[in-house]
Parts: C-alpha cells; sequence; structure tokens
C-alpha cells in the first residue's frame, strides 16, 4: 500500500529542497501549529492563565509576533522607528494581554508579523550578516534556525495550554 503525504506538511514537502525551503518550511510549519490551536476557542478560553507563569495561549501569539518583529525585520530591513527589544520586561511583557487583545486581533498581528519576516528574509541570502546589538552579528541562517527554535518551542506550549483547555492536542 503506496503512503500518501499530507500536503499540509510543508517540511515534508521540502524534504529534498535546499536549504533555505527547508528551513522556511519548517519555520512556517510551526508557526501554523500556533495558530491552529486558537482554532475553536474563545478570547476568554485563549487568555486563561492554566499554570503558574503568566503564559496563554493567547500570550504566545501576542510574544510571538514581538519576536518576528525583533528578529527579521528590525535587524534585516528596519522602517523608521524599529527598536530591537532586548529587556526581560519587554519579553515578560509581551506575553501580557489588554482589553483590547482578541484571538482575531492577535491572529492578524501575527500573520502580519510573520508576512513583513517573510518579505524581509526574502532580500538577502543565508549567509548575510548584519549586527546584533547582544550577539555583535548573526548570519540570516542563523536568525532563521533560531526562529524555528523559538515558534517549535512556544508551539509546544501551546499545545499542551490547549489540551489543558478542552483536551485538544497534536501539531494538526
Amino acid at each position: 500500500m503506496e503512503q500518501t503525504i499530507d500536503p499540509t506538511l510543508g517540511p515534508v514537502l521540502a524534504r529534498t529542497g535546499d536549504e533555505r525551503a527547508v528551513l522556511e518550511s519548517f519555520l512556517d510549519f510551526h508557526r501554523a501549529v500556533l495558530l491552529r490551536k486558537l482554532r475553536g476557542l474563545s478570547d476568554a478560553d485563549a487568555g486563561r492563565r492554566l499554570v503558574p507563569s503568566a503564559t496563554t495561549l493567547a500570550g504566545l501569539v501576542k510574544h510571538l509576533t514581538l519576536v518576528e518583529r525583533n528578529w527579521f525585520p528590525t535587524l534585516l530591513a528596519p522602517e523608521p522607528g524599529d527598536v530591537y527589544l532586548t529587556s526581560d520586561e519587554d519579553a515578560v511583557a509581551s506575553f501580557t494581554l489588554g482589553e483590547q487583545d482578541t484571538i482575531a486581533g492577535l491572529t492578524e498581528a501575527y500573520e502580519r508579523a510573520c508576512a513583513r519576516s517573510r518579505a524581509a528574509a526574502a532580500s538577502f541570502d543565508l549567509d548575510h550578516v548584519v549586527p546584533h546589538p547582544q550577539l555583535g552579528e548573526v548570519s540570516l541562517r542563523w536568525i532563521l534556525v533560531h526562529m524555528i527554535e523559538e515558534t517549535a518551542r512556544h508551539a509546544g506550549h501551546a499545545d499542551i495550554l490547549r489540551e489543558l483547555t478542552d483536551g485538544e492536542s497534536g501539531a494538526l
């Protein structure tokens, strides 16, 4: 019996692609997993604290929106007003939800940030190096690998929070 591959699994489809295709497909896959964790939830469920920290499903999306902005456009293609955020306070604040934070609004902001990240990265080859305020220099390759790690780690957190919310689990 021939095995079929689920076409939603970008990394599987890129399994024989070049390095960039593999890196970008894994990052996009984890970005999509994160957003899938919000599907079917109310704003209240997405903002509910289920662990001792302030981590919530909605807060994870808000945090990763800031992370996307910080690592791609701010470093690779900054616009006026873009500032690289380095403090622990900025990181903690990025998880904090306000009354205006809804699943729809957070999802839209995250999708915009990811699109801006893709556009910024597309302008450079993987060996392109930029200054980084804490690390000295980083390559686009390093940024992509770091963002895969960061996004996958938080998608795992989201999976646990979703399971605690209503029992749903898994990448798809």
